[in-house]
Formats: C-alpha cells, sequence, structure tokens
C-alpha cells in the first residue's frame, strides 16, 4: 500500500478513536470529578464553565498514539523500498515519546490543579526544569541517530551551528511547547489552530518526501479534529495541560523532523503571538508599575475582553494560521 493511503489511514483512526473516545471518557472524568477550576482573575463569564471536565487530553493522546503505532509499521511493512531510515524512524517515535513526555507533565499539572485544589499547579521552575529534560532528551536521540548540528532555512540551505544548534533547539522547543500551552483558553483555540499548523506540515512532509513523518502529521490533525466533537463551543471537555503541552511537542517534533524547525515561525504564528502578548503584558507591568498593554493576556482574552465571541476568535486565528501556513508551503516549494 501506498504512503498515501497510510496517511489517510491514520488520519481516520485518529479521528475516529479521539471523536468515540468522548463517549466514554468524558462521563468517566464527571464521575471522578476532574472538573476545570476557572481563574478568578479570567474573564467572568468564564465562570460558568466551572466543573467542565479537564484532561480530556487522553482522548487525541490515545488517537494518536494508536494511528502512529499502527500505521507507521504497517507503512513499512508493505512500502517498496521497505523501512525508512534509522534516523527517520527516530525523529518519528522519539519525536512521539517527547510530545508524550510533555503530555505527562501536563498530567501532574492537571492532578495537582484538580485533586490538590492548587489552581497553577506545578511551579514555573518545577515545570522549565522537566521541559527542558525532556527536549535534551529528544534531542539527544537524534544526535545519536545522527542528526546534524544544523538546521535548513529556506533560500540558504543547510546551515550548521556547531553545538549551539542544540541549546538554541533546547530553548526553541521550551518556548513554542509553552507557547501551545498558552492558546489554549477558550472552547476549540487550541485544537482547531493546531490542525491547521499539522495539516501544512503534512503538506511540507509530502513535498519533503517524509512519508513516515507525514502519518505523524496526520494522526495529530485527525486527533485534534476528533476532539472538536466535544471541544468546539460550548465545550463538553477541556483538553487541559496534558493535551496542549502534548500537542505542543508534537507540532515540534514535526518542525524539527523535517529539519526545518524555522517553519514555526509562519505556521506556529498564533503560538508565538499568544506567549508574545504574556511576555510583553507581564514585562510592560512590571515597568510601568500598574499600566497594561493588552485587557488581558494572552492574547485571546484580549480579544474577548473586546467583544469578540470565542467561535469568531477561533475563525480569525484559523485563519491566520492557514495564512501562515501557505507562506511555509510557498518557502519550502522555493526555497529549496
Amino acid at each position: 500500500m501506498s504512503g498515501m493511503i497510510w496517511t489517510l489511514i491514520a488520519a481516520a483512526l485518529s479521528f475516529g478513536v479521539t471523536a468515540l473516545s468522548g463517549k466514554w471518557m468524558i462521563p468517566f472524568l464527571h464521575k471522578i470529578h476532574f472538573g476545570q477550576t476557572i481563574r478568578e482573575e479570567g474573564p467572568k463569564w468564564h465562570m460558568k464553565k466551572q466543573g467542565t471536565p479537564t484532561m480530556g487530553g487522553f482522548m487525541f493522546i490515545i488517537g494518536i498514539f494508536l494511528a502512529i503505532l499502527i500505521c507507521i509499521p504497517l507503512y513499512y511493512a508493505t512500502s517498496d523500498t521497505g523501512p525508512e531510515t534509522n534516523l527517520a524512524t527516530v525523529k518519528i517515535f522519539g519525536g512521539a515519546l517527547m510530545a508524550l513526555a510533555y503530555g505527562a507533565i501536563g498530567f501532574f499539572d492537571d492532578y495537582i490543579k484538580v485533586v490538590k485544589k492548587r489552581n497553577l499547579g506545578l511551579t514555573a521552575p518545577q515545570k522549565l526544569v522537566l521541559q527542558f529534560i525532556v527536549a535534551a532528551a529528544y534531542l539527544a536521540s537524534i544526535a545519536f541517530a545522527g542528526g546534524g548540528d544544523g538546521t535548513y532555512i529556506p533560500f540558504v540551505g543547510y546551515v550548521s551551528l556547531g553545538w549551539t544548534y542544540w541549546v538554541l533547539a533546547a530553548l526553541v522547543i521550551v518556548g513554542m511547547v509553552n507557547a501551545v500551552n498558552f492558546t489554549d483558553g477558550i472552547d476549540g483555540l487550541n485544537a482547531s489552530v493546531t490542525f491547521f499548523a499539522a495539516a501544512f506540515l503534512l503538506m511540507i512532509c509530502g513535498l519533503r518526501g517524509m512519508t513516515g513523518l507525514g502519518i505523524f502529521a496526520a494522526a495529530l490533525a485527525g486527533g485534534c479534529m476528533g476532539f472538536l466533537v466535544w471541544n468546539f463551543n460550548p465545550a463538553k471537555v477541556f483538553m487541559g495541560d496534558t493535551g496542549s503541552l502534548f500537542l505542543g511537542g508534537a507540532v515540534c517534533a514535526l518542525a524539527f523532523g523535517l529539519e526545518i524547525p524555522i517553519l514555526l515561525l509562519p505556521v506556529g504564528i498564533i503560538y508565538i503571538c499568544e506567549i508574545l502578548s504574556v511576555v510583553l503584558q507581564v514585562s510592560y507591568f512590571k515597568l510601568t508599575h500598574g499600566k497594561r498593554i493588552f485587557k488581558m493576556s494572552p492574547l485571546h482574552h484580549h480579544f474577548e475582553m473586546c467583544g469578540w465571541s470565542e467561535i469568531k476568535i477561533c475563525f480569525i486565528f484559523s485563519i491566520v494560521t492557514i495564512l501562515g501556513g501557505i507562506l511555509a508551503l510557498v518557502a519550502v516549494l522555493y526555497g529549496f
């Protein structure tokens, strides 16, 4: 069977498992009282979401992993050329494990929030230490498998950075994972933005001839779409940090697997704007002793305070992601 068929199967399987798992996962989360605690400093109208089940990220984590574990080996077994290179395989499964490890960090964070009733969860230093450990482990696996110490840049070519590449790569991964986490805050936003990011990364995998990684991307897109069945406004379940940190790890795994992490700039433009809005807000607040740039951060809350509906924010942010994805496609098509 061709790689295209396995890519489609991965997307369909991930979508189906994720969507169907909501039938039992959501009642189960209700039963064990894993409900979201809404921050008092957030938009007041979010208080009606108090108690909505969280940690729903398990739904697409299961769907995505099942699709990868089934479709990648079967693709290898049925491909005319056989398994991909060892490096390609490490990029796929090492990247998936990195995403899973970030999801585990998110789970501990959610668990503390829900069970221990500490809404802030893990402390910032605790999260950062764990996140850098995961990034370092992933990058070490790539290095041991023969990965280069550089990156491709459209219209420039391959740029070797030596040991500084690994440091910068770890910083980018941790930064982007947290940026994706900040994008989670209103119904359907993170899943819809990540769906389009994954879809464009899938297309780029096709252009680069990386079918195995493309199956990973297809599974990610399918899982996000399956989750939207339950998470679109009004949401019946939230992904929690369990889901958002997993998504961040998965997006990074695809970009670094392609060896073009600079694509995160256009494809992940919404993620970047979200985390920058937080950094700017906090910095400006401290410098001016109380003044603010935005009505509220992250950025999606600013637009909420401006009167935009959650559905409108999801739509506009998705359009921006699509435009960024098109720019990334053009760069890959004409930059290599």
